[in-house]
């Protein structure tokens, strides 16, 4: 099994020498979505754990909590949203391979470039505009879960709607800068 700190490390390292940023901004924000990415994909060991607790204590023990259950989806959310931007860093993100497998790195560049440009921007833009108001309520008014004994910080877990595509937007101006580099080499 790999480890995924050792091959965030080997992501950062070869996002860094495409950008030719070891060092300023675009290396720094670059090392700060592999710590990101890395530190979240540990969650998904949580989350198998929490699940086989669920399962053992329900089915064994005949015992359940809903702060437990909410804590799985509290977890995947955290997983899935929290670590978009570094399987975009990864090249690890779903993407359709008829335009892009077989083809030279000014191709491959181009389809990024137009890619996070036509599409990935505007996405994310949108996203953190249509939901705005939906987190700031949720903060507004303490939003907790509807389950008497849930967990209470459903307003926090709304956050990470904004925070995923801030993120993605991040990292497609690193994707966006990389792509430029190689188009104009």
């Amino acid at each position: 099994m790999n480890d995924p700190a050792d091959s965030s490390a080997q992501s950062a390292t070869q996002t860094a020498a495409t950008l030719g940023a070891d060092q300023g901004i675009p290396g720094l924000v670059s090392r700060a979505i592999t710590f990101v990415g890395a530190a979240v994909s540990w969650l998904t060991l949580a989350m198998v754990l929490v699940t086989f607790f669920v399962v053992v204590c329900r089915y064994a023990f005949n015992l359940g909590w809903i702060w437990v259950q909410d804590s799985i989806v509290y977890l995947h959310a955290c997983v899935f949203m929290l670590a978009a931007a570094w399987t975009l860093q990864r090249d690890e993100h779903v993407r359709v391979d008829i335009f892009y497998r077989d083809k030279s790195p000014r191709h491959k560049a181009l389809v990024n470039l137009l890619g996070s440009v036509v599409f990935l921007l505007p996405f994310c833009i949108f996203l953190i505009y249509d939901s705005w108001n939906y987190v700031a309520t949720s903060w507004n008014i303490q939003e907790g879960s509807r389950e008497a004994s849930g967990l209470p910080w459903v307003y926090q877990l709304k956050s990470l709607i904004i925070i995923m595509p801030a993120l993605l937007i991040v990292q497609a101006a690193l994707l966006i800068l990389s792509s430029w580099k190689t188009l104009r080499s």
